[in-house]
């Protein structure tokens, strides 16, 4: 019980910004309970959750710790190569008007790439600040893709209401999904003017942060020197 609630409170605290002091906390909780309570390999040989759950955090969220283990050590290994991968792919999808974008077509443009869906809550909290994000620095040469699986139908009734600028692609089948190894929602992606991954984030984020990541890529806010 006390591994898993450790690991819980990961995937409560990186949804936000709780600050970082909350979030070390979390990883020296999580770290201090594998401690206690060693994990054996999943039956792919790969690394449990938990230790999945504390490379994440220390590769996106900026934590650190003490804690040496080498299934710690592969679950940073098997980020590693992921990033590798999302650095490769490239994906043409349609918007929900049939229109066809290539992610690589649009070098020489910040992009940020975000998987999220309509019954996702904390997606649905990004879109908000994705959308003022999107139509204030647009002008700048952003670009914000909003990448969902869902069919046509499910995401425009969604949007019928909405506000929401951005263009939305279809994934069908999630295959850009899979080949950016997206395992939870909501995930963001971003790549500088020369197509290079500079910023990733492995759940919700508020608009100060993303800010932080899209200032990775070279964005100036407005009004700053």
């Amino acid at each position: 019980p006390k591994l898993k609630l450790a690991d819980a409170l990961t995937h409560l605290a990186t949804e936000g910004d709780p600050g970082r002091e909350t979030l070390q906390a979390v990883a020296d909780t999580l770290a201090q309970a594998l401690k206690e309570i060693p994990q054996p390999p999943a039956k792919d040989g790969n690394p449990a959750m938990p230790y999945m759950d504390l490379a994440k955090l220390a590769r996106y969220e900026g934590t650190t710790t003490e804690f040496k283990d080498p299934l710690l050590a592969k679950a940073d290994e098997i980020l590693t190569a992921n990033d590798a991968d999302v650095q490769k792919a490239d994906f043409t999808l349609k918007d929900r008007s049939g229109k066809k974008v290539t992610l690589s077509a649009l070098r020489g443009k910040i992009v940020l790439v975000n998987f999220w869906a309509t019954w996702c809550p904390p997606c649905q909290k990004e879109m908000t600040d994705l959308d003022l994000i999107y139509t204030h620095y647009q002008s700048q040469g952003l670009v914000i893709l909003s990448l969902t699986n869902e069919i046509t139908l499910t995401v425009n009734t969604y949007l019928s209401d909405k506000e929401y600028h951005p263009p939305v692609l279809l994934d069908d089948g999630g295959k850009v999904a899979k080949e950016f190894h997206v395992d939870g929602l909501p995930r963001s992606f971003v790549f500088d003017r020369e197509g290079k991954l500079v910023a990733e984030a492995i759940d919700m984020r508020t608009q100060r942060q993303f800010f932080e990541m899209l200032s990775k890529a070279g964005l100036q806010p407005l009004g700053s020197k």
